[in-house]
């Protein structure tokens, strides 16, 4: 094998794992894992799906496709950290939305533990928005 064939193939570092998830998602190449990759490709989708059902109360768009949502890494046993973050650090709902979303995490079939980490850094900005939330909110 040459040098190239073995980086391809390497196990990602913490840090690469939420970018390859959702790489895997979007149908590229899955890095070496001890999941199938169509079991992470079905977990990577229905975490998603269930942040999707997610919605700041103020916004009328769920959290991720606001763009709070900065980090999903799924480890060999199915647990799952998030990282995520709120449009304000003083959103009347900071104690109670990332329960919302441990709680909608832990709904998917074939996750184990979850946790969820807030963040503030880098802060959110409303370029994080898809188009989708940017519509949803008139901005588009």
């Amino acid at each position: 094998m040459t040098d190239e064939a073995d980086t391809k193939f390497a196990a990602p570092t913490v840090e690469d794992t939420a970018a390859a998830n959702v790489a895997l998602a979007s149908g590229a190449e899955a890095p070496v894992s001890a999941i199938p990759a169509e079991e992470l490709t079905r977990l990577t989708d229905d975490i998603v799906g269930a942040l999707k059902t997610v919605y700041d109360p103020e916004i009328p768009a769920d959290i991720y496709e606001l763009g709070l949502i900065y980090k999903i890494d799924i480890d060999d046993e199915r647990n799952v950290d998030v990282e995520m973050t709120l449009t304000a650090p003083g959103c009347p709902v900071a104690g109670e939305m990332p329960i919302w979303v441990e709680n909608a995490v832990s709904s998917v079939d074939g996750v184990g533990q979850v946790k969820v980490e807030l963040v503030f850094d880098p802060p959110w900005t409303p370029e994080r928005m898809s188009e989708e939330a940017q519509v949803a909110v008139g901005w588009y």
